[in-house]
């Protein structure tokens, strides 16, 4: 197992590298820039134009500011924002924090929900139960993330006024633990509504095609519990499928979400991506793509080696 992960991470050192060469490369090509800003202002002249740009080093050939750029955030210094002249690490520190405590309630919540819900609705098989969480887990998949929360803002903000329309808290009110659960209900509705079905879904196929295995008649024919039959032995080998969908989960408890934390106004980091995105702020934009994407290679590899926990008959070699 050791030699498996090592090796694993070993592979994905040159993935890491053209991931961010190609980030790089993208986000260099995009129209507009850091100074575009100041277009159309009649006292930007051209030199003040020449002087920011050497400032900001946009003056030097790409492969010379990648490089630069690699150095740097090898050792830690992801550089200053274009627009704040903030440290990329200290933008993200602030907002990280935020994105942990929405997202992770998120995770847990989906994953509270989802894992009895997908096991009933396989167990009770075209029951009225099943009928209705299927119908309403594609309801929720098919419904774009904005209008649900805008929905949600409306009926429960706006019409009914039980909960607050966005914001981590009640701006000016002392630190209320009651405050800050009733301003976190919404946006982990908006999000967890929707990833629900389709972790529910997938349990869901899972667990049919696990029960009609033939080992399933013989713990049954040995007289064990219904319950111990599906719990123990078809939930950990129906696990696979949503072990690989809650592991692409997993990047999202650092990134955010972009659309919601829009909405609801929440200070994490999809909206941090979303500012620096609107103003072209390359190296907060970089960092931000940068991590993702190591998150997203490291989650795979976890799901990797809780396959070989979940099936015995997986064998790392």
């Amino acid at each position: 197992m050791g030699r498996y992960v090592v090796r694993r991470l070993l592979q994905a050192l040159p993935l890491l590298f053209a991931i961010s060469v190609a980030s790089f490369a993208i986000l260099k090509a995009t129209p507009g820039g850091p100074l575009a800003a100041y277009e159309g202002n009649p006292d930007f002249t051209e030199a003040d134009r020449v002087r920011l740009e050497h400032a900001f080093g946009l003056d030097r050939p790409l492969p010379i500011q990648y490089l630069s750029w690699l150095g740097s955030f090898l050792t830690l210094d992801w550089g200053y924002s274009f627009s704040s002249h903030q440290p990329v690490l200290t933008l993200i520190g602030e907002r990280l924090p935020n994105t942990l405590y929405l997202m992770g309630t998120v995770f847990v919540v989906v994953l509270l929900l989802a894992i009895p819900i997908g096991v009933l609705t396989a167990v009770r098989q075209y029951s009225i139960f099943d009928h209705v969480v299927t119908g309403t887990t594609f309801t929720f998949l098919s419904t774009p993330t904005f209008w649900l929360g805008l929905l949600l803002i409306i009926l429960f903000g706006l019409q009914l006024r039980w909960l607050p329309l966005g914001g981590m808290a009640t701006l000016g009110a002392p630190f209320e633990i009651g405050d800050r659960l009733r301003h976190l209900v919404l946006p982990v509705a908006t999000i967890a509504l929707v990833q629900l079905g389709s972790h529910v879904r997938y349990l869901r196929a899972s667990m049919l095609e696990t029960i009609g295995q033939d080992y399933m008649r013989t713990a049954r024919a040995k007289g064990l519990a219904e319950r111990v039959v599906v719990m123990r032995h078809a939930l950990k080998n129906a696990a696979i499928p949503l072990v690989t969908v809650v592991a692409l989960d997993v990047p999202e408890l650092f990134v955010g979400a972009l659309v919601t934390e829009q909405i609801f106004g929440w200070p994490g980091m999809g909206r941090l991506f979303w500012d620096a995105a609107t103003r072209s702020d390359y190296p907060v934009l970089q960092g931000i793509l940068v991590v993702s994407s190591t998150l997203i290679v490291l989650a795979n590899l976890l799901a990797d080696v809780m396959y070989g926990y979940l099936d015995p008959r997986i064998r790392f070699s």
